[in-house]
């Protein structure tokens, strides 16, 4: 088929995977749990995935003709995603600056890999932890250092009313806990 009518791109950008990018100039904090975690994933598309992708596109390339043969078709696309996939977390290990939480056990300040718990205007209780961008998940309570719900509770303590801005207007946010990890 004729590349014209096909809707792929041979280009070489790299698939965050839906991930806000790193802001200028900052550096990318993660959490030693969340570092080990990337490490793992880029250890298994290196070590097991794409090698037993390579092993289906080279037989399926033994098979003769390519252009309609599925099995190399679909594993050369696979491999575009693998190796994609390892550049961005290979760029995202390099830049990470791993930052252990557990340093602050025991204060009430909000800083870097905080759970605090918190009271909006609405009297609406949550309880988040800031984490690094490759981290996130918002349905764990887990959000970015970067988030604008992140940086307002940054470097204020339990008992503070700290003000975050948002589309809808101010949201007053009462600080009700700050914990940390323990030790490892």
């Amino acid at each position: 088929m004729n590349k014209a009518f096909v809707k792929e791109s041979d280009g070489d950008e790299d698939d965050d995977g839906g991930l806000p990018p790193i802001p200028a100039g900052a550096k990318n904090y993660i959490t030693p749990q969340g570092y080990q975690r990337i490490r793992e994933e880029l250890l298994q598309l290196i070590d097991n995935e794409r090698p037993e992708v390579v092993k289906i596109v080279h037989w399926a390339a033994s098979n003769g003709d390519r252009s309609e043969n599925g099995d190399y078709i679909y594993g050369k696309r696979r491999l575009r995603e693998i190796d994609r996939r390892i550049r961005f977390l290979t760029k995202r290990l390099d830049l990470a600056e791993v930052v252990d939480p557990s340093v602050h056990q025991g204060s009430d300040q909000v800083f870097f890999g905080a759970t605090v718990t918190y009271l909006n205007n609405a009297g609406v209780e949550q309880t988040i932890t800031i984490v690094g961008i490759d981290e996130l998940d918002p349905l764990k309570g887990k959000i970015s250092w970067v988030s604008p719900v992140a940086r307002a509770l940054t470097k204020s303590r339990e008992g503070d009313v700290v003000t975050l801005t948002t589309p809808a207007g101010e949201d007053e946010l009462e600080i009700l806990s700050v914990t940390y990890p323990s030790p490892a």
